[in-house]
């Protein structure tokens, strides 16, 4: 197999597994009931306990930073705690497949923002595509119906804002990228920043919505192996195993190329929704999320004549 194959391989089992996270949340807000935000802190020390051991076995220097570094990774992990909180709040109130198509507004809102404070071009081909993304996003939301605002209040607006984190959390990754910061560093800090903010708001009491109510609602699946299981599974595999087939796929391919096709995810998310948790898109849902896949595809082919920046999509 030639190297450039090996690339498309392994990008596509990247986006395959960062595919599953949606579909883990949406088995423990379902089977367990989980509060979304005690699930997302519970991730992100998964995600933790998961790097940390495999740091010291294979390469103890990633688990070091230097401390100038720690107030902006501070802050990228608050940002990342925001993110994994909304997305959590999405999918629970969206479903999977809704939920993972929407984070993907956070291309056409890069594009609008990389034109503005970056320098980066914005020719007629992007705008009419950062329209397509706009348009699906709304009709996959249900942000022009008011209906949808009255009956899902919290989803569509958990939905709309993971897209515009997810761009803060993408800008905040080149920075670190240019730091010289070695992304699995960053991985662990950020993570772990998280895991931090997001205890902090589950002990406020439940006055933010989808917190713990009590402290002992942080060990809400109690003596459930399975859900501890599915909980662990979730930390272990879509976010370091989609991280580390992506890192590998960047040393075969462009990583424009690696990054558009990872964005096959929604794809796959949809796939998978619909064969484990039977969910099934509207009409006017499959048609935004159409528009929204042709208007990313564009703006992605449109980077590959410019050196790109990579950067993981999905947290």
């Amino acid at each position: 197999m030639s190297r450039s194959a090996q690339g498309y391989s392994v990008a596509l089992i990247s986006a395959v597994f960062l595919s599953t996270t949606s579909i883990f949340i949406r088995h423990l807000v379902t089977n367990f009931d989980m509060p979304p935000l005690v699930l997302a802190c519970w991730r992100n020390i998964i995600v933790v306990a998961t790097l940390v051991p495999c740091m010291l076995l294979f390469n103890r220097r990633l688990l070091h930073v230097d401390r100038r570094h720690l107030p902006f990774l501070a802050l990228f992990g608050l940002m990342l705690a925001g993110f994994n909180g909304l997305w959590t709040i999405s999918v629970a109130r969206n479903g999977a497949a809704v939920a993972t198509v929407m984070v993907y507004c956070s291309v056409a809102y890069t594009a609008i923002l990389g034109w503005k404070f970056l320098g980066e071009s914005l020719g007629w081909l992007k705008v009419a595509a950062i329209g397509l993304c706009l348009g699906g996003c709304a009709l996959i939301s249900g942000a022009l119906n008011a209906v949808s605002w009255q009956a899902n209040f919290p989803g569509v607006t958990a939905g709309l804002l993971t897209g515009l984190c997810y761009t803060a959390y993408s800008l905040m990754g080149r920075v670190t990228s240019e730091r010289g910061i070695s992304p699995w560093t960053t991985l662990l800090y950020i993570f772990s920043f998280a895991a931090f903010f997001l205890l902090l708001v589950n002990l406020t009491g439940g006055s933010v919505p989808g917190s713990a109510v009590r402290a002992a609602d942080m060990l809400w699946l109690g003596d459930r192996l399975d859900g501890w299981i599915v909980m662990i599974l979730l930390g272990a595999i879509p976010t370091v195993g989609g991280y580390g087939f992506y890192n590998v796929s960047l040393t075969l391919l462009d990583a424009s190329i690696a990054n558009l096709i990872v964005s096959l995810e929604p794809a796959f998310t949809a796939v998978f929704a619909f064969l484990i948790l039977g969910e099934v898109l509207t009409p006017v849902q499959l048609l935004g999320s159409a528009l929204l896949l042709c208007g990313v595809a564009a703006i992605k082919l449109g980077d590959l004549r410019r050196p790109a920046v990579g950067g993981l999509q999905e947290a």
